[in-house]
C-alpha cells in the first residue's frame, strides 16, 4: 500500500510531492499551504506528504513502513493534526501547536504539524501563528490546508509554498469507492456524480442510504416549489434533517473515540473506567463539546444542501444551452422535472437563482439564522 493510495485524481501534485520528499532535505520548504475545493482531498494529501517525509523509504517502497502506518493512522509521535469540528479554530489550540512545534522530533527526521481548515482561524489567531510560519523551528514542517489561498490572510500565504489541487474526475472518485469501500460500481458512479467530485460526500452517498434519500427529497422539494408555504415547509424539513444527520454523525464519532480509548488503555467494552482515567474518558462525551460538534456538523449538512440546490439550476442552464451531451446532468434522476423548469425560466432567471444560492451561502458562513436564510432562499426560487 503506497502512502499516496488515498489520493484521488491528483497525479501531477502526487508526482511533485513524492519527488520533493525523496529529494535534498535542505531544499525542502518548511511551511506549506495545500489548497483545494471541498472534497479534493487536501487533508489526505497533507497526511500522505507527512508520511513520505517521515518514512525511511520516502513512501516509495512496495510495503508500508512502520512510520508510514503510524502517520496514516494518526499515531505517529512526531506528526500532530489539528482537525476541528468547531466553527472556528481557537487561539489556545494554536498556542499548543506552537509549543509542540518547538520540540525536536522524537523518532523521525521531522516534527510535522498539519492544520486542517486553516481558513477557520480568526485574524487574531492567525497572527499568533504567523511568526512560527515565517521562521519555523529547524526540524519542523507546517502543512496548512484551506479551500483556496484567498481564504487565508496574505501574511500567511506569502510565507508558504502553495500547492493547488483540482476537483477529482467523477470516474476517478467512483473507481476509488469501488476499490476502497467495495461499493457496487453503478452505485459508486451515481454517488460520485451526485457529489460532483467531492470524495467524502461521495463516500457518504454511497454508504448511507438515508442521506442519499434526504438529498433526493430536497431536489424534489425544490422542483415542486409553487407558493411561499411550500418554501417554509421545505426549509423546516431541511433544518430538521440537518440536525438529525449531525446528531447521528456526532454520536457515531463519540462511540468510535470511546472504543479507541478503551483499546489504547487495554480495557474491554464493559470494563469499568479506572479512576485515574475517568477525567480523560469523560472528555469524550462532554456535553459542550458534543454540542459544538453537532452545530458544526449541521452547518456542513446545510452547506451540502446548498450545493444540491445549486446543482439543480446548473442542470437547468445545461439544458437551456444544449450542453447535456458534453457535460451531462448531475440530477439525472429528475431530468423530466428539470427540463420543465428549464422551459419555464429564461436564462437570466436561472442565473439569478444561482446568485440567490451564493447569497445564502455567504449568510450561512456569517452565522446567519439557518431557518430564516433557507426560507428566504426557497421563497426567492419560487417560479
Amino acid at each position: 500500500m503506497s502512502v499516496w493510495d488515498s489520493i484521488v485524481g491528483q497525479r501531477p501534485v502526487v508526482d511533485m510531492l513524492a519527488a520533493i520528499a525523496a529529494g535534498d532535505p535542505s531544499q525542502l520548504a518548511q511551511s506549506w499551504l495545500i489548497c483545494g475545493p471541498p472534497g479534493s482531498g487536501r487533508s489526505n494529501m497533507a497526511r500522505a506528504f507527512a508520511a513520505a517525509l517521515e518514512s525511511p523509504d520516502h513512501g516509495l517502497g512496495a510495503e508500508p513502513t512502520k512510520a508510514t502506518r503510524e502517520v496514516l493512522a494518526g499515531t505517529h509521535p512526531d506528526v500532530t493534526v489539528l482537525a476541528t469540528n468547531k466553527v472556528t479554530i481557537g487561539i489556545d489550540e494554536v498556542r499548543d501547536l506552537i509549543e509542540k512545534a518547538e520540540q525536536s522530533p522524537s523518532t523521525g527526521p521531522w516534527r510535522i504539524i498539519i492544520i486542517e481548515d486553516v481558513d477557520r482561524m480568526l485574524e487574531r489567531t492567525t497572527n499568533v501563528l504567523l511568526k512560527e510560519i515565517e521562521e519555523p523551528s529547524e526540524r519542523c514542517i507546517w502543512l496548512l490546508c484551506a479551500p483556496s489561498a484567498q481564504d487565508v490572510l496574505p501574511t500567511i500565504r506569502s510565507r508558504t509554498r502553495i500547492v493547488n489541487l483540482a476537483v477529482p474526475p467523477t470516474d476517478a472518485v467512483a473507481d476509488h469507492l469501488v476499490r476502497t469501500e467495495g461499493v457496487d460500481p453503478a452505485l459508486a458512479a451515481q454517488a460520485a456524480r451526485l457529489a460532483e467530485g467531492h470524495i467524502g460526500v461521495a463516500r457518504l452517498y454511497a454508504t448511507d442510504e438515508q442521506v442519499r434519500a434526504d438529498r433526493d427529497e430536497l431536489v424534489a422539494g425544490v422542483l415542486k416549489l409553487a407558493r411561499a408555504s411550500d418554501a417554509v415547509l421545505l426549509a423546516g424539513a431541511l433544518i430538521d434533517s440537518a440536525k438529525a444527520q449531525a446528531e447521528v454523525a456526532v454520536a457515531a464519532q463519540a462511540a468510535r473515540e470511546e472504543a479507541d480509548f478503551r483499546r489504547v488503555n487495554g480495557l474491554g467494552p464493559e470494563d469499568r473506567i479506572p479512576a485515574k482515567l475517568r477525567g480523560a474518558f469523560n472528555q469524550i462525551g462532554k456535553k459542550d463539546e458534543l454540542k459544538r460538534r453537532a452545530t458544526r456538523g449541521s452547518r456542513d449538512v446545510l452547506d451540502r444542501a446548498l450545493n444540491t440546490v445549486a446543482s439543480i439550476y446548473r442542470d437547468v442552464t445545461v439544458l437551456q444551452n444544449g450542453a447535456e451531451a458534453s457535460v451531462g446532468l448531475i440530477n439525472e434522476e429528475h431530468r423530466a422535472a428539470i427540463a420543465r423548469l428549464a422551459g419555464r425560466l429564461d436564462r437570466q432567471a436561472a442565473v439569478a437563482c444561482l446568485d440567490e444560492v451564493a447569497v445564502a451561502r455567504r449568510r450561512l458562513g456569517g452565522n446567519g439564522n439557518p431557518t430564516l436564510l433557507f426560507e428566504a432562499l426557497f421563497c426567492a426560487l419560487l417560479p
